[in-house]
């Protein structure tokens, strides 16, 4: 019975229990031990019931307990290493194999065959890498290695294809962005150049048709007109709100003070076909930089003796002194 529990059992069941747990007891779950007698006779002592229904507990929980990998390996290790120490002509029962030979003249110990020239131990059983891999496995993990390393081949040669495209890209941006520049620089040069002339000549400069303006900086008239009569637009909704609530009328303002005052709208001038439609600009529009920086350099020579990289006109058509056409040529 327990010492830490005083109070009297009440009844056979719960006093059975109580038993039970003293049993359970480091003391008591030590396994039988024999004693010597005075007789000199040794005489095992017998297990009770408690102690019975106790063990059959412990191993039935032992058995229950999953293993862990690590005794999984051990068991494991130790059942080859008992099969590979183990002879099967030693093995009992023998083997049919084994009995078939004895029946035809094998005696253990002795080679195979007619001849005593034979080896007469079996061939060593070798384990490699723990006894777990199959005879492919090598050549299985040779060839996962080579996927990966062409995996990461292909992987290193798409990110250069992707940088240099990348690289390439932006190089053609650039590259057009400078000609675009180069271009709108050769067509105010033209733009200037023509303009002097028409004035040394006594020409009008007033409003006239586009389509009468030389191609190749047309656009840039066009565009200009565009930006202004947007501005001029957006000038005038911003005087009409401002002046919207202004209803009186002064005798004394003229046609300044009321155009100054939003009362009057002012009529701007462009060119009559600015609305129409030009194929030819258009086409010019749709060339490459390339394409129309060099018409606009040959525009410069023919036209003024101008070198557009030269920055210099000439005095006749001759241009002497002027390496070429390209920008190549004069660097």
């Amino acid at each position: 019975m327990s010492s830490s529990n005083n109070k009297p059992p009440q009844n056979k069941k719960e006093e059975e229990e109580e038993e039970e747990d003293d049993y359970m007891s480091p003391l008591f779950l030590a396994p039988p031990t024999t004693t010597t007698s005075s007789s000199s006779s040794s005489l095992p002592i017998k297990e009770t019931s408690l102690q019975r229904r106790a063990r059959l507990r412990r191993e039935a929980e032992a058995r229950a307990r999953p293993k862990s990998k690590a005794e999984l390996a051990l068991e494991a290790e130790l059942q080859r290493e008992k099969a590979h120490s183990t002879s099967l002509l030693e093995s009992k029962p023998q083997s049919k194999g084994l009995a078939m030979m004895a029946k035809m003249g094998f005696k253990p110990g002795s080679t195979l065959g007619s001849s005593t020239s034979g080896s007469a131990e079996p061939i060593r059983v070798s384990v490699k890498g723990g006894g777990k891999e199959g005879i492919g496995l090598e050549s299985e993990n040779k060839r996962k290695l080579r996927e990966l390393v062409e995996g990461m081949e292909k992987t290193e040669k798409r990110q250069r294809v992707e940088e240099v495209g990348y690289r390439e890209r932006v190089r053609r941006e650039k590259e057009e962005q400078r000609l675009e520049g180069q271009v709108r620089g050769a067509q105010k040069v033209a733009e200037g150049l023509d303009t002097d002339r028409a004035r040394e000549r006594g020409e009008e400069m007033g409003k006239r048709l586009l389509k009468g303006i030389p191609v190749v900086w047309r656009g840039l008239v066009k565009a200009r007109e565009e930006r202004e009569a947007h501005e001029r637009m957006r000038r005038d909704l911003e005087v009409h709100a401002a002046r919207r609530g202004m209803t009186y009328d002064d005798g004394e303002e003229d046609e300044d003070d009321k155009r100054a005052l939003g009362k009057k709208q002012t009529v701007y001038e462009v060119a009559e076909d600015f609305d129409e439609e030009d194929e030819e600009l258009d086409g010019f529009n749709g060339l490459t930089g390339e394409e129309k920086l060099r018409r606009l350099v040959e525009y410069l020579r023919g036209e003024h003796h101008y070198c557009f990289w030269c920055k210099f006109k000439y005095e006749d058509e001759k241009m002497e002194g002027c390496p070429g056409l390209t920008e190549e040529e004069h660097d």
